[in-house]
């Protein structure tokens, strides 16, 4: 499939690195297809986006401003984080698409023409409700997703979802979005 996509939006934990857990910002490691994903979004001109849940903020385990030092410097050209813990009830917290919408107001994109990659149901309920292309990996917590998925394991609001494509990796996401796959 080769898209008009104007934007990538990518979950950090078990999508591009690290596990399906939160690990903090200094030990956290890419996927070595990652950095190939990350560069090919580039040469395509198409921006990169962090969408990302992180409760250890609110926990003061870290900071928003290491997360976004480390994102920047993975190539992201913006960080969405939500910081919260999911008992706040923020408006950030994936699902919700709070930060997909902060997006657009700092960007002006039109979330149609955008994709989310993401190992979560969460990420892509939150795709799903603004008209994003929607994108899991199998990758993180991604397999367990994909099989809960596929066994119709989903309950309420989670059946209605249904991904445009499911990846092996966030570089055959962003292959398939690229037209190569």
């Amino acid at each position: 499939m080769k898209a008009a996509v104007q934007a990538v939006f990518l979950d950090r934990d078990g999508t591009i690195g690290g596990h399906d857990y939160v690990v903090s910002p200094g030990d956290f490691e890419l996927y070595p297809n990652a950095i190939e994903a990350i560069k090919l979004l580039k040469k395509e001109g198409i921006l990169i986006y962090s969408f990302t849940n992180q409760p250890g903020i609110a926990a003061g385990k870290s900071t928003i401003q290491a997360f976004e030092k480390e994102l920047k410097g993975f190539g992201f050209d913006s960080v969405y984080l939500c910081p919260h813990s999911h008992e706040e009830g923020c408006h950030c917290r994936k699902p919700a698409p709070g930060m997909l919408k902060k997006a657009v107001e700092e960007h002006g994109l039109d979330l149609k023409k955008c994709a989310v990659i993401g190992d979560r149901w969460t990420d892509l309920m939150a795709a799903n409700e603004v008209g994003c292309l929607k994108i899991l990996v199998k990758t993180g917590a991604g397999l367990e997703t994909n099989d809960r998925y596929k066994q119709n394991k989903f309950f309420g609001k989670w059946t209605e979802v249904e991904p445009d494509y499911i990846a092996n990796d966030v570089l055959e996401a962003v292959q398939w979005l690229n037209g190569l796959k």
